[in-house]
């Protein structure tokens, strides 16, 4: 038998926040994921060659990453332990993503160091909700 602990107004908090923030990167895979050429032909020609030149393996951990977050996220909301496993798959997405885009790819050159926050920011809320979601399992939030 499992025994769990009601979580204080924080955690519903951040479990909103966590959910709506990941939705947000499901919209960005589908955009990236489904863009048309008309949409790509808008870019400017240093933007085009990354999107065209993006390899099936970091477009499969975009997708691990924003996937495995919502659903990490939904069940955070219905207080299931899956939300650590989730969020394990999510930052390996993340880490395998940002590797490619920061060491294989030339997306510095292109974006410019203002470019990386956004990268890093991914990172960190996924370091962050991976502890989150294994602090709340310890606490019992989670069964």
């Amino acid at each position: 038998m499992t025994t769990t602990t009601k979580p204080k107004a924080a955690y519903w908090v951040i479990a909103i926040i966590a959910f709506i923030w990941n939705i947000m990167g499901v919209m960005a895979y589908l955009q990236q994921a489904y863009m048309t050429d008309e949409a790509k032909q808008l870019l400017p020609e240093a933007e085009r060659a990354l999107y065209d030149n993006v390899p099936v393996w970091a477009t499969a951990a975009f997708a691990l990453a924003v996937f495995g977050g919502l659903l990490g996220s939904l069940s955070l909301l219905l207080r299931k332990k899956i939300a650590n496993l989730l969020f394990t798959v999510s930052l390996l997405g993340i880490i395998v993503q940002m590797s490619y885009n920061f060491l294989l790819s030339n997306s510095i050159d292109v974006y410019g160091p203002v470019g990386m926050i956004m990268p890093i920011m991914i990172l960190v809320l996924g370091i962050f909700l991976f502890m989150y979601s294994k602090n709340a399992t310890t606490k019992g939030w989670l069964n």
